[in-house]
């Protein structure tokens, strides 16, 4: 819980500081306000082989999208946040497209300000998948032999479902931070992918080697209870110019707690 706090420390001081003309939280009106963002980025790289430099042609795509639609009524407020990532780039040779970007989020935070402060008595939602399928692929194949890529991922698989109640500091919607020292985990998979024949000499050892995203074989979940913390920081850079820090950290109470799972996104 220490090592979350002080990460948490080193990432919102400086960014406190770069937002102090945020909106106060008080001037934010009664009800709804909603605001997203949509955007398409597409790329093309050509090259001939007269060039001296090389190089391989290839082409790209990515397609992004942010939904915040959040709620408040005098002291109680509710941020929620949808957010859908997915991207591929493929060369000019290569049989299959690869995935550069999947991910499909929701985060909502339920507060309820203690008095006149910037704490509130919080309850935090988070739930994390992808939209397509992943693969790996085996580069000593050619593509088109058997094996040469083997789905590992899928929507759903994995799924992870985070929630528990906490302390919210929050400063305006641009910058708060979330405290949960009692976080529910699951991690939900497809069976398909941790299916073992126990009957088999060393399968199951095997298995427990490499478990599929930590989840027991023949099992399609896994249940985590430990600690979490949560950061978001928005603070504008030049006119028309902003930035988001984004900033999720875990830690298993009862597997390995020093190991913390880090997940940070800089828009």
């Amino acid at each position: 819980m220490k090592k979350l706090l002080l990460l948490a420390v080193l990432f919102i001081a400086p960014l406190a500081i770069m937002a102090q003309e945020e909106t106060p939280k008080d001037s934010i009106p009664n009800g709804w306000t909603r605001a997203g963002n949509l955007s398409l980025l597409f790329n093309q790289a050509a090259f001939n082989h007269e060039w001296t430099g090389g190089g391989t042609s290839n082409y790209s795509g990515n397609l992004s999208l942010t939904y915040d639609f959040n709620y408040k009524h005098n002291k109680l407020s509710w941020n929620n946040r949808l957010i859908g990532e997915y991207g591929l780039t493929k060369n000019k040779d290569d049989k299959y497209s690869r995935k550069t970007n999947d991910r499909l989020e929701l985060n909502s935070i339920l507060g309820q300000q203690i008095k006149e402060s910037n704490w509130y008595y919080s309850l935090f939602f988070n739930f994390k998948t992808q939209f397509a399928k992943g693969y790996e692929f085996n580069e000593d194949l050619n593509p088109e032999d058997e094996g040469y890529r083997t789905e590992t991922t899928h929507i759903l698989s994995p799924a992870y479902i985070q929630f528990g109640p906490g302390l919210l500091w929050k400063k305006s919607d641009n910058l708060y931070v979330n405290i949960s020292p009692a976080t529910a985990k699951f991690i939900l998979v497809d069976k398909d992918f941790t299916t073992v024949n126990e009957a088999v000499p060393g399968a199951l050892d095997a298995y427990n080697e490499n478990k599929y995203f930590g989840v027991d074989a023949n099992k399609s979940s896994r249940f985590e209870f430990g600690a979490s913390l949560s950061a978001y920081a928005k603070f504008d850079i030049m006119a028309n110019i902003s930035a988001e820090n984004i900033l999720n950290l875990y830690s298993n109470y009862f597997e390995d707690p020093q190991n913390v799972d880090i997940d940070y996104t800089f828009n």
